[in-house]
């Protein structure tokens, strides 16, 4: 179970949101680059970035604050000589052209939300013309997708959008419940796990995680497809350290290997 740092931009500072709402930014940090050193130095392996303005406006409004993170990444890369760290990032992409530049700036991986759902035939182009490196973003209340940072409930539910989208060869699926996003009441696991199996791409957990027993009743479903959790308020005010719980996740990760070498085969 990989746990993704999240860092949500707006106005280039790093905040975090109450249930998407932009009226309830907390800041966090004034210098998006130094945050991302501080996540990489506890132990992070993969960003998770949100431009939220971007979501709002349908277009890219935090570019600046991307590049001084992916700039800082490659710092961090450099001086303790390891791989390549993936970052993925969503909000306002809305053409193919947009995704071009941002992973010509080294972005790893493109989340589309609002515009797959909105429109399925970019999503199908984006997929093909950059396989392997889009990622859908499904945002869900009570089973019904969201779209325009939330805003607005769609009639569309949630497993019938990611059949269709798998199909269309996305890499992955962050799902989030809105009602659950930045209140830090538990992972909704049940609807998570529905979608997992509904699916054979994996599925990268978001919203409410709180401490450490979110993250260990995630591992517990780690072998229905769920292979992530984003992690954003929780280790911003203190309740989940990241460091510990990367940890604790790949003990967990490593019995259940143990106990099941055919991986359920």
């Amino acid at each position: 179970m990989l746990l993704i740092p999240a860092i949500d931009l707006k106005d280039g500072h790093c905040v975090r949101l109450k249930q998407g709402d932009m009226e309830q930014a907390t800041v966090f940090s004034e210098d998006p680059g130094e945050m991302a050193m501080h996540w990489l130095r506890q132990g992070a392996r993969r960003l998770h970035l949100v431009d939220l303005n971007g979501a709002f406006a349908g277009k890219p409004k935090n570019e600046s604050a991307v590049k001084a993170i992916l700039k800082a990444v490659a710092q961090f890369a450099e001086e303790n000589d390891v791989d390549e760290i993936p970052v993925q990032l969503g909000g306002g992409i809305r053409d193919l052209d947009t995704i071009e530049r941002y992973l010509d700036d080294g972005l790893s991986y493109i989340i589309i939300g609002t515009a797959a759902v909105k429109n399925p035939g970019f999503l199908h182009d984006a997929c093909s013309a950059f396989p392997g490196q889009i990622i859908v973003g499904l945002d869900a209340k009570d089973g019904k997708v969201a779209t325009d940072g939330w805003s607005k409930l769609s009639g569309h539910e949630v497993i019938d959008l990611a059949k269709k989208f798998e199909g269309y060869g996305c890499e992955a699926i962050v799902y989030t419940d809105i009602g659950r996003d930045g209140m830090m009441g538990g992972v909704n696991i049940e609807a998570t796990v529905r979608l997992a199996q509904a699916v054979s791409i994996p599925i990268i957990a978001s919203g409410g995680v709180h401490n450490i027993k979110d993250v260990e009743a995630l591992c517990e479903v780690e072998g229905e497809g769920v292979e992530a959790v984003i992690c954003g308020r929780s280790i911003y005010e203190g309740t989940l350290d990241l460091s510990s719980a990367q940890d604790r996740a790949d003990e967990l990760t490593s019995a259940q290997d143990a106990d099941d070498p055919a991986g359920g085969q």
